[in-house]
Order: structure tokens, then sequence, then C-alpha cells
């Protein structure tokens, strides 16, 4: 048998590549304005399009899906194709992928800052995108397997499997998270409501950071790392305990975000438990790449690739333990909404992802353009600078929410709360904000300066478009095959490693998910809780589109330090109209569960016009426009019958005089408004809004009045 020649595919790495670092560059120079703009009012730039409620979602698309998405392409394509001595299974599905995705990316970019939202963490494109984005990662599913499928190399290495388990749980986890309601072509309603639309967030939440943010990488780390040590992987048995004690125990941990919620406790409690768990196959993995260096810790003294590697894989351990740490339950009423979680999370994404990220790059760009890296004292600056970035970032956020998280639970010695003012507590973390920009702009300018540096490398050498290759063509696997562990059977059958990865990930998720449902008694009615009035419902939409979510939650959790400061906690049956539901995930300002009836109507205009008019020293940006743009009610019917077709009782034929009844009471609060000498039509957005706010928290009121009534 003679061996086969074929060329490896370099350009669709390039062309992965060159994206990563522009998007890296455009997504955190977004994350650097957000960060300005949570000390410094006035870089919300006095429009509608770039408030932190709008771009701070378009932050984190694109430093997720943008800068770490083609970072995790560029490498899955280079080391796909060495480890299964193929090319990719088609050239004309790689460039699909390619293009369809940047276009995706660009559509966040285009419709976010419109407020065109579905307000899902992490998961926030309209429903187009969703399905742009499901065809799109069927193409690369289709161009990995094809090249599993036609491979030269009969073992599948562990990195691959990392891949498999990667793809198979993404489809999952978009899929069931964006089943939505369509209401117009850029509008849609989730069909989950309240507790039920949270447990699905957060359980796709949390695992997009798994299944996205860490199983890819941990993949291509242990595929490069080696490459870059020249150093075996540690352990293969590890790796194997590491693989599939990880995918499974994973799955199980995102009601950890919900602790203290209305979600029912058994969740909560499997949340913690696995998340718990977690720690063993995290830092098994952490292990495996640390000990990989043993013998080779000379060369990172002399490598600074391998300082990026170390330093990430450190990160991920720090990040890693510190996660289930967040979710015991006594840490977590401390923590949870506070900066401490951004601290958190971005260890991990700097860290890890960043970091693993550059040390490819530096380490794969000069392999496929057959040239040395231009400047090693720039990469050198970079790996400096970038470290000084992540502790001036990380530490004052630590700062930050150990002082507000003590702030807001002390109390006087008298029994009062000492800071009953939430915005005490955002003036006093300011300096550790502007200090945590300051580590931004840190982490940034290295990037900027690796950019010089790797287009300066490109432009040294020549891109070997089509690098030549030669292997042995794979021998049909015989009848009988006698293998030493079932494990090594499995990594020669890739559609059933994919079943048994898929069987794996939907133990958990029909545990977690399949009872809170399927189960009415899960979620009990409050009689006082009625559907949104159609004008109320549209002040949500708007509430929605501005981003409101981002910096104040919806839920009282039952501490006295919440119930003091907020009122009486939430329970489940006050959500069960909300499509989607609004908990939030950080308390930027405070929460407005019990809004409704705190302030009068003219108090929330003239906050929304000015807040520092009724809030000195407040960070919040203007909402003028609200003012001045007419309300759209062209879509109140519409919205009426998406909301009765998933269970909101609107009375059949109501959707045909809703608009009506939006007239009457935006009406009566213009009328409400002229009272204090404010002019208002009664058609302008700021009207819905207010309806919004003032319903915020009164059907419990109306409950608690009619019990004590009885």
């Amino acid at each position: 048998m003679q061996p086969e020649n074929f060329y490896y595919d370099n350009k669709i790495v390039r062309n992965f590549g060159i994206a990563t670092i522009v998007w890296g560059i455009i997504g955190m120079t977004v994350g650097l304005i957000v960060a300005i703009q949570l000390y410094h009012p006035a870089m919300n730039m006095g429009n509608q399009y770039t408030t932190f409620g709008r771009i701070r979602p378009l932050h984190t698309n694109a430093v997720i899906f943008a800068f770490v998405g083609n970072a995790i392409f560029m490498g899955v394509y280079y080391s796909l194709q060495r480890l299964l001595k193929a090319r990719m299974f088609s050239d004309v599905l790689s460039k699909i992928h390619f293009w369809g995705w940047q276009l995706i990316i660009i559509s966040a970019v285009i419709t976010l800052p419109l407020g065109l939202t579905t307000s899902h963490e992490y998961a926030e494109l309209e429903w187009p995108i969703d399905i742009a984005i499901t065809l799109i990662w069927v193409v690369f599913g289709v161009n990995m397997f094809g090249t599993i499928f036609k491979r030269r190399e009969r073992h599948l290495y562990v990195a691959i499997w990392f891949y498999i388990a990667t793809f198979v749980t993404i489809a999952v986890l978009h899929i069931v998270n964006s089943i939505e309601l369509p209401v117009s072509m850029f509008k849609s309603y989730m069909v989950f409501a309240g507790v039920q639309d949270a447990l699905v967030q957060w359980w796709y939440g949390h695992n997009a950071v798994a299944f996205f943010l860490t199983t890819p990488y941990l993949g291509m780390m242990y595929y490069f790392l080696p490459k870059m040590a020249n150093r075996p992987i540690y352990s293969y048995k590890l790796s194997i305990l590491h693989f599939w004690a990880l995918i499974f125990i994973y799955i199980w941990a995102g009601p950890h975000h919900l602790l203290y919620t209305t979600l029912p406790g058994w969740a909560q409690s499997l949340g913690v438990a696995f998340s718990i768990m977690l720690i063993a196959p995290s830092w098994g993995g952490m292990i495996n790449g640390l000990l990989t260096l043993r013998g080779a810790w000379d060369k990172v003294r002399d490598d600074v690739i391998l300082k990026f590697m170390v330093v990430g894989l450190t990160a991920y351990g720090m990040a890693t333990f510190e996660g289930p740490m967040l979710s015991l339950k006594q840490i977590n009423g401390f923590a949870h909404f506070s900066d401490w979680i951004i601290a958190h999370v971005h260890v991990g994404a700097l860290g890890w992802n960043g970091f693993l990220t550059f040390a490819i790059l530096y380490w794969l760009i000069p392999r496929i353009y057959k040239t040395e890296l231009y400047s090693k004292k720039l990469a050198s600056f970079h790996f400096w600078i970038g470290t000084l970035g992540i502790l001036f970032y990380a530490i004052p956020m630590y700062w930050a929410g150990f002082t507000q998280g003590l702030m807001l639970k002390e109390f006087t010695p008298e029994g009062l709360l000492k800071y009953p003012n939430f915005l005490e507590t955002v003036l006093r973390i300011l300096p550790m904000h502007i200090m945590r920009s300051v580590g931004g702009g840190m982490y940034l300018l290295g990037v900027i300066v690796m950019a010089y540096n790797i287009a300066r490398t490109m432009l040294q050498g020549s891109l070997v478009a089509n690098e030549a290759a030669q292997a042995m063509p794979l021998e049909p696997l015989p009848k009988i095959v006698t293998e030493s562990t079932w494990h090594r059977v499995l990594e020669r059958r890739p559609i059933q490693f994919m079943i048994i990865s898929l069987l794996v990930i939907l133990v958990g998720t029909f545990v977690e998910l399949m009872p809170t449902l399927t189960i009415s008694s899960n979620i009990p009615t409050i009689a006082s809780v009625k559907p949104y009035t159609p004008l109320e419902l549209q002040g949500r939409d708007l509430y929605i589109r501005e981003g409101c979510v981002n910096c104040h939650s919806q839920t009282v959790r039952p501490f006295r330090s919440e119930t003091e400061r907020y009122g009486e906690y939430s329970k489940a049956g006050e959500f069960v109209y909300d499509h989607p539901f609004l908990w939030g995930s950080k308390r930027t300002g405070p929460d407005l569960a019990r809004e409704g009836g705190k302030y009068g109507n003219s108090w929330h205009y003239n906050h929304l016009m000015d807040p520092r008019l009724m809030s000195p020293g407040s960070i919040m940006p203007n909402y003028d426009w609200l003012l001045t743009q007419t309300l759209d009610t062209s879509l109140t019917a519409a919205k009426i019958n998406a909301m009765r077709s998933l269970g909101v009782p609107y009375p059949a034929g109501y959707d045909k005089i809703a608009n009506r009844d939006l007239d009457l009471q935006a009406k009566a609060i213009a009328a409400n408004l002229a009272k204090d000498n404010i002019k208002v039509k009664s058609n302008k957005e700021i009207v819905a809004i207010i309806a919004y706010l003032q319903r915020l928290g009164t059907d419990i009121k109306a409950n608690k009045t009619a019990n004590n009534n009885n």
C-alpha cells in the first residue's frame, strides 16, 4: 500500500485567525466603553444606540461568539486536519462556515444597538439570526464529521472528543433556549415564561460557558500544548476521566445561577451539588495540562508562548475553583448580583480564553506562513501588559463586590438598614470601576500590539494556503478487533462516540428541565396576578429594548436586607405571564420587582429624562428620546395574539380592541402628568414604559390587601 499525497487547507485557518484578532479588538473596545460608562455617564454618548443597556450585550456577544468563536474554529480547523491526516471535508463548506459566521456577527453588531433583543443573556439575538446560527452550526458539524469519516488516522485523539461534545451540546443548548414565537421579523416572545424560562436560560447560559468557552478550548489545549512543549500529554487515563466526568457533571450546574429565587428548591440543590463536584474534572484538566510541562519548565522561562499557556491554565484552575465556591448558598447570597461575579467571569475570559487564544495565534501563524514571529520582544510585552491588565481588572472588581455586598447587608444597632439608598453603594465603588477600566485598557493595548506583531509576521512570510502532506490510507477495520480497553474501541467509532456524548449530556438536561416544564404544581398560580394591559405590554417591550435588565433585577430574595429595602420577597406565581423572564444577573441599579406605586408618574418621567434630577450622582444614562418617540402600536394585536397562544388568558377577540384600552390608559397617565405641569402626548414611548414600571409588584400588593380585607 502506497502513501497518499494531499494538502492541508491553511487558508481557512488564516481567515479565522484574522477574524479572531479583528473581532477581539472590536469586542474589547466596546467592553472598555461599557466599563467607562459605569462611572462616566457621558460615555453613553447621548443617543439611544450606544447606551450601556444596548451595547453591553454587544460586548458579550462580540467577545464570546466573534473573538472566542472564531478562535475555536481557527484551532479546530488547524488541529483536526493534522490529527486526522486529511484535508477538511469540503472547501465550499469551509467558506460557507467562515462567511456565514461573520455575517451572523455583523447582524449582531447591527441589531443589538437597535434594541432588537430577546434579553436572554448570551442569546440576545432575535429569531431569524437564531435560525442562521443553527444552519451555520450544521455546516460546521457536517464539515467536521465529513473530515472524520475520510480520515487516514484510525484513532481519535482526545482533542477530537472535546470537539465532538462541543458540537452536539451546543446544538441542543441553542435549539432549546431559542424556542420562541415570532411576532414580526424582529420581535418574538420566549415560549417559556417566568420560572420555567429562567431555568431554561441558565441551563443554557451556564453551559454556553461550559461547552463554548471551555470544552473546545480544552480540546485545543490537548493538541497545542504538547506541540508547543514538545512533550506528550501527561496522562491518557486522566484525559478519559476528565472528559466524561466534565461533560456529565457540567450540564447539571446551571441552577446555581438561580439560588434563593423562586426556582424549586430541589433544582437549586441539584445545581449546588453538581457544581461542587465539578471541581474534580475541571482541576483534572488543569493538572493534566500543567504536568505536561514536567521537565520543560526551563522552556517556560524562555518561551513567551508557553508563558501564555501556563497563565491561561492557571486562570482556568482559579475560575473553576471559584465557580463551585460561588454556588454555595452562603457565599452566593452575598456575591450574586455583585461585581464579584464580574471579576470571576473575567478571570476565566481574559486569562483562560484570551491567553490560550494568544498563545495559539503566536504559535500557529508563523507556521502556516513559514517564517519566524516578527518580534518576540513585542510578544513578551503583550504577555506582561496582559497579565497586569487582568490583575488591574479583577482585583478592583473583587474589592467592589465585597464592598457593595457588605454595604447592602449592613444594619444599624437599631435594626435599620445602614445604607437604605442603593445609590450610596454605587458611588462608593466608582474608584474600583475606574481602576477596572485601566486594567481593561492595558489588556486591550496588549491585543493591539499582538495584532501589529502578527501582521508584520504575515508580511514577512508567505501563506502556504495548501500545505503538502502525506499519509498512509486508512485500512478497513478488521471484523475482530482486540483492544486493551473499551475506550480504545470507542475512539475508533465517531458516530457511537457522538451518540454516547449526547446521551451523557441529556441525562442532566432531562432530569432538571422536564419536571419543571411539565408539572404545573412546581409553579403555583396567584389569583391576583393578571396579564399585562396592552400599554404595559408595550412598555415591557420598551424596557427589554433599552436593555434595562442589564442593570436592574426583578426578583427579591428572601433576605431581611432585601425585603427591608425592596419589599416582599418574590413568588413563583408572579411571573407566569412573563415571556421572557426579567430577573437579571447583575444589580448596577436597585431591584425593580416592587417598583409599582413607589413613586409618582412625574418622578419616573423626570428620572428617565435625566436620572440625576431625581438621584444626584446616578450613573444611569438619559432616556430623553422616550419623550419624543411615538409608540408603535401597529403590532399590539399581534402581540396579544402571540401571548394568548402562549397561555396568557386574554379574552377571545381582545386583540381587536386592545389598542382602544391602550389609548385609554395612556391618556390617563398623560393627564396625571399634566397635573404636575408635565405636558406629554399620550402616544409617546415614555407613557408606555411608565405604565409598565408602575405595574411592577402591584399584583402581590393587591393580593395582600385582599387577604387583609378578608
